[in-house]
């Protein structure tokens, strides 16, 4: 875990380099920051979504950035059962909140926003931070299968699981304890991706599988963050689906979770979506 005091001065940093502010100006906007002062207008919601194999405090140090920057920020837990009943509960979440928000998806998180924030006029910027971006009828496996380089599909483990129905015909993908580090998170300690490992939200078949709907994308301005060490989705499918997108994009070396392993950088890009669409 990154200390309070690295993260304080990575974000100064990132604002300087992001905003274009002087240092007098961060100076002031730091110390407005932390009496409670509010000098300038009220900043978007930030709504961090994860993918499978992973959960919402993937996001912590994000988090932590964006709330000393002034950013309200909700995480909420992505059922990661089908991209419908996905999408429909992520959007349930945006109707509670007032005002512009930001939503930022990661992996399969980029399905559910991608369809999640459909209809809901207040999403001002889109951010996929190594995240899929479908068109209508894609699914995440069909991406990621699309170009070669994915390493998820020879380290699954399948688990099943009972249905409403009562049937067992659930199926859940796990990553082997094994494969973890090298697949998902390989910039990250070894002791950091076991835990995580053992903490892991499965993906279900089911919700990797299913086509997307309409694609908000299309109306909506996209950001894309690309890690170009991604084993899970293919770094050329990332700038296949942002060239089509239409996404401003950046790239960085960096495992799948880029979001854990290079927080300030992913941060960066949401910086940059609200720079842009304030």
């Amino acid at each position: 875990m990154t200390s309070p005091r690295r993260l304080t001065a990575v974000l100064v940093t990132v604002c300087l380099l992001v905003l274009g502010l002087t240092p007098a100006t961060a100076t002031a906007t730091s110390t407005a920051t932390a009496t409670g002062v509010d000098t300038g207008t009220a900043k978007p919601t930030v709504v961090l979504v994860h993918g499978a194999f992973a959960d919402a405090s993937g996001f912590n140090d994000m988090i932590t950035l964006l709330g000393a920057a002034g950013f309200p920020v909700i995480a909420p837990a992505n059922p990661l059962r089908d991209v419908a009943g996905d999408a429909a509960y992520i959007s349930s979440v945006l109707t509670t909140i007032p005002g512009p928000i930001i939503l930022v998806g990661h992996s399969y998180g980029g399905v559910v926003i991608t369809n999640a924030a459909r209809g809901h006029d207040n999403v001002k910027a889109l951010v996929y931070l190594g995240a899929f971006a479908p068109d209508r009828g894609e699914s995440a496996l069909q991406l990621a299968g699309r170009f070669p380089g994915s390493r998820l599909g020879e380290a699954l483990l399948a688990r099943h699981y009972p249905l409403p129905d009562g049937t067992m015909d659930g199926v859940d993908g796990y990553i082997t304890a094994d494969r973890f580090r090298e697949v998902f998170a390989a910039d990250l300690p070894a002791a950091k991706t076991r835990q995580m490992a053992a903490t892991q939200r499965p993906g279900s078949v089911t919700g990797l599988s299913d086509g997307s709907g309409a694609p908000a994308w299309k109306t909506i301005p996209s950001w894309y963050l690309i890690p170009t060490r991604d084993n899970v989705i293919p770094p050329a499918a990332q700038r296949f689906m942002a060239g089509r997108a239409g996404s401003k994009v950046r790239e960085i070396d960096s495992s799948h979770v880029v979001m854990t392993s290079h927080p300030a950088a992913a941060t960066a890009v949401v910086l940059s979506a609200h720079a842009a669409t304030r």
